[in-house]
């Protein structure tokens, strides 16, 4: 159904009792005046015509119509009733058709205004039979002022339940959309989720094999240059890359398998990053000096994987990039926070390269972030290049 037959239903209730009391009223009234004729038959068949014509006009002129307009119409329509009424030689079947326009100032105004219409046809109603029945006649009055409130009450009660379902089809249509942008929003979280799943996949894939096929890459060059001067070396260079590559598949495999944090995330921090360190010194040469706490307070596994990987991808940005001959990693509580530094005496930054960080810088940054921490990368008093990570701790373990 249409927002615009909607709109005119309540009115329907008027159309109705039109249909139905103008032929019984005008029909019967109009056939005994020409069957007796009656001087004035025309001028009541034009009253009445009059009467059904702007009653169903005004039915379709829009809302838009001033208020004036229907205070005019409502004031011309009871003119014309009761001027029917007292046309000669009087018809007091004509009051019936203020049944018709109870319920159509009932549809147009207020409940107040409403209310005074009809009072008004009451009025008019009683000095009518007065008039032109009698004392005797009075007592006709209340059925008509009873019939009057009943279509009045009807059509207030049918515009009532038609408001009452115009505002059940509207909450119905913007429930529907609420439906439409939830399940908009279910599709875009699944994609969201997907998303930062492929990057945590992508971070982790870069986090292990980066850094083991960096730490390979280095011995792998070393071995062929003392190939010729010392095998013996050599061979135990390739021995530590072949050790690496062992343990880059096996964290690849649990990666790809489980999507879990690898087992050093699963260890104790302090054991985990001196493995690091020492394997790293043993694998690159370069001197790592490892600073941590006696007591480091006891860190949810998110932070002590982030750590972790805090310290494995500076080490290998400390290889690639730094030609550094020594590191530094430290690990510290203050205020409320955990820190981590990684800092070199290498090259320090490169001004001319801009503040772009690579892959695994981004990556370190995002699960900083993820834990409500920050990463900050600039120069080492040294020179070369600090990479500091601060997660904010529990209360609980702020104060541990």
């Amino acid at each position: 159904m249409s927002t615009q037959s909607k709109a005119r239903e309540p009115r329907n209730l008027a159309s109705i009792s039109a249909y139905l009391i103008i032929p019984a009223v005008g029909l019967p009234m109009l056939w005994t005046m020409f069957q007796r004729d009656e001087p004035t038959r025309w001028l009541a068949s034009a009253m009445l015509a009059v009467f059904t014509l702007l009653f169903f006009f005004h039915e379709r002129i829009p809302a838009r119509l001033p208020t004036w307009g229907s205070y005019l119409y409502a004031a011309c329509q009871t003119l014309l009733v009761t001027g029917l009424i007292f046309l000669p030689p009087g018809q007091l079947m004509a009051v019936i058709l203020f049944f018709i326009l109870s319920a159509d100032v009932t549809m147009q105004f207020s409940q107040r205004v409403s209310a005074l219409w009809i009072a008004l046809f009451s009025v008019i109603t009683l000095i009518t039979y007065v008039a032109l029945g009698g004392a005797d006649a009075i007592f006709a009055v209340p059925i008509y002022v009873a019939g009057y409130i009943f279509f009045s009450t009807f059509a207030q009660q049918t515009a009532r339940a038609e408001q009452a379902r115009a505002e059940s089809d509207r909450l119905l249509g913007e429930l529907r959309a609420a439906h439409r942008q939830l399940q908009d929003y279910a599709l875009q979280s699944e994609e969201l989720a997907v998303q930062q799943e492929r990057n945590r996949l992508a971070r982790e894939m870069h986090d292990t094999l980066g850094h083991r096929l960096t730490v390979s890459s280095v011995q792998l060059q070393a071995a062929e240059r003392l190939i010729a001067t010392d095998p013996d070396r050599a061979r135990e260079m390739v021995g530590t890359v072949r050790e690496q590559i062992r343990e880059g598949l096996g964290e690849l495999r649990r990666t790809v398998a489980t999507l879990r944090a690898p087992v050093e995330a699963d260890l104790a921090l302090a054991p985990a990053l001196q493995r690091l360190t020492a394997g790293f010194q043993e694998a690159t040469g370069i001197t790592v000096h490892l600073d941590m706490p006696g007591e480091l307070p006891d860190l949810p596994a998110g932070h002590r994987h982030a750590l972790y990987r805090g310290a494995q991808e500076g080490l290998t940005n400390v290889q690639r990039h730094a030609a550094a001959a020594d590191a530094w990693v430290a690990l510290m509580r203050r205020n409320g926070a955990v820190l981590l530094s990684i800092r070199d005496n290498g090259m320090g930054l490169d001004a001319s390269a801009g503040d772009t960080p690579g892959f695994g810088l981004h990556g370190l940054r995002e699960r900083a972030a993820q834990l409500d921490g920050t990463l900050v990368v600039g120069r080492a008093p040294e020179g070369g290049t600090e990479i500091v990570m601060s997660l904010p701790l529990r209360q609980e373990n702020a104060h541990a």
